[in-house]
């Protein structure tokens, strides 16, 4: 969650950036993010921007997106107040309350004024909406569960507490303009991972499940096959019985008869109300009943072990692509798996649905789904350079958006996000322009820090994806490595000139 002094340089910047402009849009990609679409005028043109509230446990935060994410397809209650009651309101500005992590935007509707609360207090962070008097009017979270003491009708007050620490700025390095995109950025990037672990307990938890479930079945179904078993022997004391039915009167309890393949002498049963003959059809009956228990047991067990032996070898699958996001919605979005999904954990299918959901933007001629839409950057020769955001997008980008003449970058000795400069045809691209794409792909590995780093650069057509290979991961031959030397100066450069989706 954001620290105080990230919220103190957070206050200015909105205020800069939104004050003046009207709410026109407001939506929830989750149960705890509330985002607002603004417009307003900047330089005389008009100009669009999407913030973040989020709530989120451990990821509470105010930021901006440079486009609308996919939203609840049902929007909760608070969204829907909000759609009511301050649709076309004025942003008024933003202040910190008390000085701490409680960040307030005051809007002004033409039912009044009122304050939009982002209250950041661990996982007790709320967001509520007061009215001019400081009067809890409603709460995206409910108040039980975030500030016990108050209630809507109550007005608003701070937890007693101790003062919270400045804790520092992990965006200090971002210069103004991207320093709210790059908060989101970070935290787009925990909340990706938090919902990827999520998904894969819920994995888990559903395989586990259905696999005990199955394990219940085939034990049941084995005292059935027993019971079965034990009764098929009722065709001997049949076949017995008719031996001595001559002997047999209504009222006996037992008829003894003598088995002649092995002289033993066995002791039949009966029931005293029934006549010798219908004392022979019961046994009979039992018999055959039986023999159609055994068979429709047996079919039953063949069935269920099957199918737990499927569940069995989804729990190793699920094991070989935990690590691995894109795998992990693809081995989610399986017809079986969604299936138990939505039986044992339905609100995990259900975001594991609009996870996966199929919202795409146009770039170039092509339509990308969000989820692996790269980020763009546009050099001084007025080339753009497209960078990976995850395996998955690293997949995307080199194989299917790369072409022609366009250079694949990737740090030698260091894994890292694939960079792809867009020459617009031009076989000998701009050395500034390769210089800019070689910063991007260090900034964005696991060498980020280095001063000095060999980066490999080849042609797009040399490089394959083998058969079977993991999300991310290529084979490329030929092309040159460049001995980079780092330069701040170069690489602030090309990250302010990020082209915004």
């Amino acid at each position: 969650m954001l620290s105080l002094d990230e919220l103190r340089r957070a206050v200015p910047l909105l205020e800069a950036r939104l004050r003046g402009h009207r709410v026109q849009a407001a939506s929830q990609p989750d149960a705890a993010t509330l985002v607002l679409s603004t417009w307003g005028h900047a330089d005389g043109e008009g100009v669009k921007h999407h913030l973040v509230l989020s709530c989120r446990a451990g990821c509470a935060r105010v930021g901006l997106v440079p486009r609308e994410p996919a939203k609840l397809e049902t929007p909760p209650a608070f969204t829907q107040y909000l759609r009511a009651h301050v649709m076309n309101a004025e942003i008024g500005g933003f202040r910190l309350i008390g000085d701490d992590r409680q960040l307030a935007m005051r809007l002004r509707s033409r039912e009044g004024d009122c304050d939009l609360l982002l209250a950041i207090f661990g996982r007790k962070s709320n967001i509520v909406l007061l009215d001019d008097g400081g009067v809890v009017i409603t709460a995206m979270r409910p108040l039980a569960e975030t500030r016990p003491e108050l209630s809507p009708g109550s007005v608003w007050t701070s937890p007693e507490s101790r003062p919270p620490t400045s804790g520092g700025d992990r965006f200090a390095t971002a210069s103004d303009d991207r320093y709210l995109f790059e908060i989101e950025r970070h935290y787009a990037s925990e909340v990706e991972q938090d919902e990827h672990h999520r998904l894969h307990l819920a994995l888990e938890r559903s395989l586990r499940k259905e696999r005990k479930t199955l394990e219940r079945k085939l034990e049941k179904i084995a005292r059935s096959l027993a019971d079965a078993e034990r009764a098929v022997s009722l065709e001997r004391s049949g076949e017995l019985l008719k031996s001595v039915l001559p002997r047999v009167k209504k009222g006996d309890l037992e008829v003894a008869a003598t088995d002649f393949t092995t002289g033993e002498s066995v002791v039949i049963p009966l029931d005293p109300m029934l006549t010798p003959s219908e004392n022979l059809e019961r046994i009979f009956k039992r018999y055959h009943k039986a023999v159609r228990g055994l068979t429709k047991a047996g079919a039953q067990h063949a069935e269920v072990r099957s199918a737990c032996g499927a569940v069995e070898a989804l729990e190793d699958e699920l094991r070989g692509v935990a690590d691995d996001a894109a795998a992990l919605e693809a081995f989610s979005a399986r017809a079986p798996v969604a299936k138990l999904l939505k039986k044992y954990e339905p609100k995990e299918a259900a975001a594991a649905s609009r996870s996966s959901g199929s919202t795409e933007v146009k770039l170039g001629k092509r339509m990308v789904p969000l989820r692996l839409m790269p980020r763009r950057y546009r050099t001084g020769d007025g080339l753009e350079i497209w960078v990976g955001r995850n395996d998955a997008g690293n997949d995307f980008l080199t194989t299917r958006l790369a072409v022609g003449n366009d250079l694949f970058f990737h740090l030698d000795g260091a894994p890292g996000s694939h960079v792809i400069l867009r020459t617009g045809g031009k076989q000998d691209p701009p050395s500034d322009s390769v210089l800019d794409a070689c910063e991007l792909a260090v900034h964005f590995s696991k060498a980020k820090n280095a001063t000095r780093a060999d980066v490999h650069v080849v042609p797009i057509k040399n490089v394959k994806k083998p058969k079977g290979a993991k999300a991310g991961l290529v084979m490329v031959h030929g092309g040159k490595t460049v001995h980079l030397r780092r330069m701040q100066t170069r690489l602030d450069r090309i990250l302010a000139a990020r082209v915004e989706e």
